[in-house]
């Protein structure tokens, strides 16, 4: 088999992908299974209940050709939270941030994790490291606050519970969100804060969060000029091959956000986007939407055959995710829906959303 054989057999490995619906139609049934999908995005429509979401995520699974699949949701807490009842209501990372209490942050991500897992999620695109240092930002209490030293401990303890429990926390956004004051789902936002600084501000909670074995870091779509004038994060070499890999000397996956957002469709489109995101030296595109997925694919397959995209950017990338499945999410075990009454929302996890709650309450009054 030739290296593009091989590649085109590989690509789909690098997309975790949306859907519609509580149940996964035959037609995206198929082209998960034809096209190697490596792994599937939930959101709040595909949610009502957890029996439902744990029979989902073993139909996502039965796609499987070789390796399990990633199932991701976006479970920071506050607004941004897909699974409501009877799930355990996560307090907003500005409220976790004011308890200053690792130890706390450290068993909610536990029971973040416990529950997630218990449905068959397996990555958790939390927590967000961005550091709120520009008030105007629409990230707001997605933050865990506005200094360096607090945002890396919190951060550290977040991670460390979500390994105990075998999901994988994806730290976001890099390199670096906070001091934005536009949002990437609507614009494409530009910060001109130089290298040295982002060295020794936004760079530090990523690095305290890889020392404590996040495996996942998911990129920004915003342009930093003093990085790369060209690109945003997301598609630029510069950020991701030599300031994230070369000068951080980050070795595992690296994950872009949503490749739907205006940032990236309002500039590149649709076809261009996914192939420089990967020469960039990004591993996964996320796709909220199956149809722009599909779209996507093919793009890449015709850039493959056509000699526009390098094969061996491909064999690398899933390289890296392929050792990571084997690392953190294999043998896959199909969840036991009978048993998820008493993991998730129980009586001991309200107990501890009290006390965070309490806890940051009291810092506030302070």
């Amino acid at each position: 088999m030739s290296t593009t054989e091989q590649a085109r057999k590989a690509l789909g490995q690098l997309f975790i992908v949306g859907f519609n619906g509580l149940e996964m139609s035959d037609e995206t049934s198929s082209f998960f299974s034809q096209a190697n999908i490596g792994g599937a995005i939930l959101f709040a429509p595909n949610y009502e209940n957890p029996g439902q979401i744990a029979e989902l995520c073993n139909t996502i699974q039965e796609c499987r050709n070789e390796l399990p699949l990633w199932i991701a949701v976006d479970h920071e807490g506050g607004r941004v939270q897909r699974f409501k009842k009877p799930f355990t209501r996560i307090p907003d990372a500005a409220t976790i941030g004011l308890t200053d209490s690792p130890k706390l942050a450290f068993e909610l991500a536990e029971m973040m994790a416990k529950e997630l897992k218990a449905v068959g999620v397996n990555v958790n695109f939390c927590p967000v490291v961005d550091i709120l240092t520009n008030p105007k930002n629409p990230l707001g209490n997605r933050a865990y606050g506005s200094s360096e030293d607090h945002v890396s401990k919190m951060i550290s303890a977040m991670v460390r519970g979500h390994c105990t429990q075998g999901v994988q926390p994806c730290v976001k956004h890099f390199p670096g969100h906070g001091d934005t004051a536009a949002d990437s789902h609507l614009t494409l936002p530009k910060v001109d804060t130089d290298l040295e600084t982002l060295e020794n501000r936004e760079f530090r909670p990523f690095v305290k969060a890889f020392k404590s074995r996040c495996a996942m870091v998911m990129t920004a779509h915003i342009m930093n000029p003093k990085i790369d004038p060209e690109f945003p994060a997301t598609l630029s070499p510069k950020t991701i091959r030599d300031v994230l890999r070369k000068g951080l000397r980050y070795s595992r996956v690296v994950i872009t956000d949503d490749m739907e957002m205006k940032a990236i469709t309002d500039h590149y489109g649709v076809e261009d986007a996914p192939r420089l995101a990967l020469q960039a030296g990004c591993d996964i595109l996320v796709y909220r939407s199956e149809a722009t997925a599909r779209h996507a694919y093919q793009a890449l397959v015709k850039a493959l055959e056509g000699g526009k995209l390098a094969p061996e950017i491909i064999l690398e990338a899933e390289g890296r995710v392929r050792a990571l499945k084997k690392d953190a999410i294999q043998p896959y075990h199909p969840i036991a829906i009978a048993e998820l009454g008493q993991k998730i929302g129980t009586e001991e996890h309200q107990a501890l959303i009290g006390r965070i709650e309490e806890a940051a309450k009291a810092a506030k009054s302070a």
